[in-house]
């Protein structure tokens, strides 16, 4: 099982945080009207592969960029701030696309990594626990699979989908890669959530789908001393995109606000009290909100840098790790979960009541950031992490393996 690479000399690497600026610059232009279209994210998903941004954290001996996951975390938080569809639909692409790395064995995690980036493939699926698993069967020349997923992210622009399936029998979890094109896989029609429309959340129904020997990654079990410490960060790293999704969205609804702002818009109707002096934009109880928000995006922010860091250095033990180290890594990145749903759900709530009543006009689209924030937030509930914080704190308490939505 392979490490995932670090950040390393710059100098010879693409400067990714600028690419995906201007990827977010790009997409913020027609946002809105993007967003109410509500179209699967074809368009969008050519522009990253055209940009390179879905092969990179593909290792550089397997033909990728063989950038860093801090690098990853700052990609999706910047284009989340712009689109946050898009953002959670390319934090989920990382996370699946290096699945293989957390499950598999070397060679399998290799060739796939290869294959990856040769097609420069959109990863989409899903690997949380909470819905009924997808049935793995024996077959003479390798498995099949089937059963029903509810809404899957990417489903209709995914070149490969990653899934977890129970094997018949025994019912253990798995790691599944599937070929979406391949017969038997058939998608829904029923992604119709009020926020992340362009995250081509679909269901699939998989009707005995042929599935290769070592297209099976490897358990997800949470039973204890299946998954090696080194396995078991998969959690916090896919929790970290998570967290990254939800800071980019409210820095983009509060750098949306001030330009609002800045154009001279009044929060409130006038009122008979005399205006502020400075008029509307110096009124001492709109800049408090607004201070009270950054503080809380601020803060969400500096407890996430620290989980990321804690995560780096323990991808760079491998498998050296040992699992009060894992439980460690996994603790801190629920805490910067708790603290970065906090925020954005403090934003996406405040900074409207600080805009006023014309936050409400649909051309504006204010509104597609609390609506994408809150779809997120309904499929990974918080109090989970704080359960797992108390729990660790006051007893010492390793939390269970589990993979976000």
């Amino acid at each position: 099982m392979t490490t995932a690479p670090q950040d390393g000399d710059r100098a010879s690497r693409p400067d990714w945080p600028h690419i995906a600026q201007e990827m977010a610059d790009d997409l913020a232009t027609d946002a809105v009207e993007r967003e109410q279209a509500g179209k699967a994210p074809v368009e969008e998903v050519a522009r990253l592969r055209e940009a390179g941004l879905l092969t990179l954290l593909v290792p550089a001996e397997h033909g990728g960029p063989g950038a860093g996951w801090r690098t990853a975390y700052t990609v999706v938080r910047t284009v989340a701030a712009a689109d946050g569809a898009l953002g959670h639909l390319l934090g989920s692409h990382y996370f699946l696309s290096s699945s293989a790395r957390f499950f598999a064995g070397p060679a399998v995690a290799a060739r796939v990594a290869r294959e990856s980036a040769a097609g420069r493939w959109c990863w989409g699926g899903g690997l949380a626990s909470h819905e009924p698993p997808l049935v793995l069967t024996p077959v003479r020349d390798g498995y099949v699979l089937a059963g029903r997923r509810g809404p899957t992210v990417a489903a209709r622009v995914a070149d490969r989908l990653v899934v977890r399936a129970a094997r018949s029998g025994t019912g253990e979890p798995l790691a599944v890669l599937v070929d979406p094109a391949r017969p038997g896989v058939v998608f829904g029609n029923d992604g119709d959530t009020f926020g992340q429309r362009l995250a081509a959340g679909d269901s699939v129904e998989f009707d005995s789908v042929p599935v290769a020997a070592d297209d099976v990654l490897g358990s997800l079990s949470p039973d204890e001393g299946v998954l090696s410490p080194f396995a078991c960060l998969a959690a916090p790293a896919a929790r970290l995109f998570s967290v990254q999704f939800c800071l980019g969205v409210a820095e983009g609804l509060l750098a949306e606000a001030r330009e609002y702002r800045r154009a001279a818009h009044a929060p409130w109707p006038p009122c008979p009290r005399p205006p502020w002096p400075g008029g509307p934009s110096q009124d001492p109880y709109v800049l408090g909100a607004y201070g009270e928000l950054v503080v809380a995006v601020r803060a969400a922010s500096a407890l996430a840098d620290q989980a990321v860091r804690a995560l780096e250095r323990g991808l760079a033990r491998g498998e050296d790790l040992d699992d009060e180290e894992c439980a460690e890594i996994t603790v801190l990145a629920s805490a910067a979960e708790a603290a970065a749903f906090r925020a954005v759900r403090e934003v996406t709530t405040g900074a409207l009541d600080a805009i006023g009543p014309r936050a409400a006009f649909a051309r504006h689209g204010f509104d597609r950031f609390w609506r994408d924030a809150r779809t997120h937030m309904l499929r990974v509930p918080g109090a989970h992490r704080l359960r797992e914080l108390g729990e660790y704190f006051l007893d010492g308490a390793h939390p269970p393996f589990t993979l976000p939505c």
